[in-house]
């Protein structure tokens, strides 16, 4: 951001203008928020964020004053790597999930699970340190979700846990994970900016990370709420033991491992299908007209086309979601976020407070945490800087702020994405992307730290 401001011509070229000034330009966040409410209070699937985020993009139309830099805003942000990479993993991750769970493993691991009596609270216990272990290893969040969810997911929800606190386990254990791993995209961008050691950035978050998954684990022990009766699979008549499925767990081992060995996230997911589909062939698990079908009369059925065109809804929200993205750069509202540090920032409380403030709002503006790092970083570190705040000190509040509010905005892939996953199950599985957050332990108690912090100074200490 620092860059393209810094030449006039650029601002020219790039910059949107809106009639009514500031209203104009909060008019498609306004617009967007309202539909989202609408939505969140009647309870809609992913489709009814995807209408929020489009109707947004129509009403911007109307009050920019240039329809061409407004176009070109549009294609700025759908041109983001981050657009392509997303997109591509909610796709061939839909592909390997459908490859696992139509295979009949969940039923077998559920029917094992429910057998040793490792149920109920136990389990979404379980589920959040495995994921915590997980997403804290590849330093993906969005990557877990798409190997924890396929399996974990159903198995839980048949081993007694209802759907929403087996997400919030999941989820929890990935913002954990994005938070304190030092390979994660938002660890390196927040120690980065701040000009602060990435490994002293990583010893001295574990003050606001473990007792945020202390506390989240306990929570999960005492309020995870549990089902009476069975709950199936559709399509599944019952949960029966079949151990040649078992075979199908090639799928997120080999997503895993290249994960842990740093493999690009599309290349994992690519693999991991291809040793799905193969160990299936193989197996006896699927046969080739499973796969792929072409039955006649210009159609196509299989497996591989109903787990693509499943994931409509999500990458239509995506495409919304980083179009908006690239309106709200060029309106300027990233600086306008920036100056609240400026304007408020005089000693250490307001500082710190200006910090959370600012990275709150435009990480539930963008839904992307290392955006919105990045885009603050600068104003960050110089503010902090002159009113003597400690680099790691200065990251910390970036990072644990959005693995805060990121995580809590239903509209973000943290919410939107897991909500995505866990309708293919069925009707029974499915979960609504607003209540995700209110399941989110970890978020919510790393938001309670985070105040904690802000008054009384905690974790602050400067390193040595």
């Amino acid at each position: 951001m620092k860059n393209q401001t810094s030449n006039p011509e650029n601002i020219q070229a790039t910059r949107i203008s809106f009639h009514l000034g500031t209203a104009g330009r909060i008019a498609p966040l306004l617009a967007a928020a309202a539909v989202i409410l609408w939505a969140a209070l009647s309870q809609s699937n992913v489709n009814g964020y995807v209408l929020a985020f489009f109707i947004a993009l129509i009403v911007g139309v109307i009050f920019a004053k240039d329809d061409k830099a407004y176009g070109d805003a549009i294609v700025h942000g759908l041109s983001k790597p981050m657009f392509g990479v997303i997109v591509l993993a909610v796709v061939l991750a839909a592909v390997s999930g459908k490859l696992i769970s139509s295979s009949g493993v969940v039923q077998t691991l559920a029917a094992l699970v429910i057998k040793a009596g490792f149920t109920g609270r136990l389990f979404a216990a379980a589920t959040f340190l495995i994921t915590c272990l997980l997403a804290f290893s590849t330093g993906t969040s969005v990557g877990t979700y798409f190997v924890v969810i396929p399996i974990l997911f159903p198995v839980g929800v048949m081993a007694g846990v209802t759907p929403q606190f087996m997400i919030g386990a999941i989820v929890s254990g990935a913002a954990f994970g994005d938070n304190l791993g030092p390979i994660s995209d938002t660890t390196i961008a927040s120690s980065a900016t701040q000009h602060a050691d990435l490994g002293s950035v990583v010893k001295t978050r574990t003050r606001y990370s473990i007792p945020a998954a202390f506390g989240a684990l306990l929570l999960f022990l005492i309020f995870t709420k549990t089902t009476e009766g069975p709950v199936v699979l559709d399509g599944a008549a019952e949960t029966a033991i079949r151990p040649e499925s078992l075979i199908m767990l090639v799928v997120p081992a080999v997503i895993i491992i290249l994960c842990l060995l740093r493999r690009h996230l599309i290349t994992a997911l690519s693999w991991g299908i291809l040793s799905g589909t193969a160990a299936g062939l193989l197996g006896g698990i699927y046969s080739l007209s499973d796969l792929i079908a072409f039955p006649g009369g210009f159609s196509v059925d299989g497996l591989l086309i109903t787990s693509v065109t499943g994931t409509a809804g999500t990458v239509f929200m995506l495409i919304a979601v980083f179009a908006l993205l690239g309106v709200m750069e060029r309106s300027g509202i990233f600086e306008d976020v920036g100056r609240l540090i400026n304007r408020f920032a005089k000693g250490r409380r307001s500082t710190e407070t200006a910090i959370v403030v600012s990275a709150g709002l435009l990480c539930m503006l963008t839904g992307v945490i290392s955006v919105a790092i990045v885009a603050l970083g600068d104003l960050v570190r110089e503010t902090g800087q002159r009113t003597g705040l400690d680099p790691c000190r200065r990251a910390n509040l970036l990072d644990c702020t959005g693995c805060v509010f990121c995580f809590l905005a239903p509209w973000t892939v943290h919410c939107v994405i897991p909500a995505q996953q866990s309708a293919q199950f069925g009707e029974a599985f499915a979960v609504a992307p607003a209540s995700v957050p209110f399941v989110n332990y970890y978020s919510l108690c790393m938001l309670a730290i985070l105040v904690t912090a802000v008054i009384t100074g905690y974790g602050a200490e400067k390193t040595k």
